[in-house]
């Protein structure tokens, strides 16, 4: 059975697993640890995982609520950095994390989620698809500093 649970503290070094996966580098861990502690005291972001019964951390996804400015004010949700371990993956897990972003969304009136994956994601794009994402709604563009 697999729960979705906040990320705390005592998970750093599991979530620091998977964002090595993510990213394909080292993840700094004692700037990891700064940051979850901004995000745990932040209202405006969640931070979850996915776990097993043995409390073993099988994905994680960031959300994060903003504020707009048009039409009826309404906030939105961006979902970032969803990683799923890969012997986890075709298993639900990274279903059941965007789900839980997305009931939070509604929670907070945000009037969509909206989410960038890197151009080469090829099977990320596939999942995120088949779970109703619109593909050419929005162009992304970044600018590294």
């Amino acid at each position: 059975m697999i729960s979705i649970e906040s990320i705390q503290l005592a998970d750093l070094q599991q979530y620091a697993v998977l964002c090595n996966m993510l990213f394909g580098s080292k993840t700094n861990l004692a700037q990891l640890e700064k940051i979850v502690k901004k995000i745990i005291s932040n209202p405006d972001y969640i931070l979850v995982g996915a776990k097993d019964e043995n409390k073993q951390l099988l994905g994680a996804v960031t959300g994060i609520t903003c504020m707009d400015t048009v039409g009826e004010c309404q906030p939105f949700m961006v979902l970032e950095n969803l990683i799923v371990s890969e012997k986890s993956r075709r298993q639900g897990v990274g279903k059941q994390l965007v789900n839980y972003i997305e009931n939070n969304a509604r929670d907070r009136n945000c009037y969509f989620v909206m989410l960038m994956s890197l151009v080469k994601r090829a099977e990320a794009h596939m999942f995120y698809e088949a779970i109703g994402y619109s593909r050419n709604i929005a162009q992304g563009y970044k600018k590294y500093l």
